[in-house]
């Protein structure tokens, strides 16, 4: 996926968060979908990984439905054999070679950055995408850096080059189209897609607050 193709809203269904907000992974899912997001992450640390693989199948088979991707977070098995398009890691997580060698050159891979030094290293390596943050301050979950904010951002879709650059942390409605400005592709969401209870409606207010509507 290039640039110009790839979704400006990126949803995150995290099955802790969901539950808390009442809300079963699966249905969240519909929801999402429903709202029009195209591009979906699986995040479920902690999960068995037996029910994290039912919930992958079922995700995938929801998003082919739709002409959504889904990406799962972490576990590159899980996403080989659930048939996702690829895998979200971290910077304790697999290394992105070795993503690479599992699941092949079509697969979509990103990498979590948080600093210079990590941006430069992920721009060496064959990621998809590179996601950057926290933009803003989150306690959806804890990275152990600061905030990086929008002028940061500026530097790093600099530093990328063509590759989507995917900014995470803190993000909300009112502040999602001025990251947008400071030149990340797309906005990953968690907690605030949940945000008045409708999360179909939350995703088109934010499609509709990116110009994707």
């Amino acid at each position: 996926m290039t640039r110009a193709s790839w979704p400006r809203l990126y949803a995150i269904v995290d099955v802790m968060v969901a539950r808390h907000a009442g809300w079963n992974p699966v249905d969240l899912t519909k929801a999402y979908l429903e709202g029009g997001a195209r591009l979906i992450q699986l995040r479920a640390p902690g999960e068995p990984a037996g029910a994290q693989l039912t919930l992958c199948q079922e995700m995938v088979r929801l998003a082919s439905s739709a002409n959504a991707r889904v990406i799962v977070n972490d576990r590159s098995d899980l996403a080989l054999m659930s048939g996702a398009a690829g895998v979200h890691v971290g910077q304790d997580d697999l290394p992105v070679s070795a993503v690479r060698k599992l699941l092949g050159p079509a697969a979509v891979v990103g990498v979590s950055t948080h600093d210079p030094d990590q941006v430069d290293a992920a721009r060496s390596e064959a990621v998809s995408y590179v996601a950057i943050g926290p933009v803003f301050d989150t306690r959806t979950k804890e990275t152990g850096y600061q905030a990086i904010g929008l002028e940061f951002v500026r530097r790093v879709d600099e530093a990328v080059g063509e590759r989507p650059l995917v900014a995470i942390g803190g993000i909300k409605l009112e502040t999602a189209a001025s990251v947008i400005s400071a030149g990340a592709t797309s906005v990953a969401v968690i907690t605030d897609l949940l945000s008045g209870g409708n999360p179909a409606q939350r995703v088109r207010c934010y499609l509709d607050a990116l110009g994707e509507r």
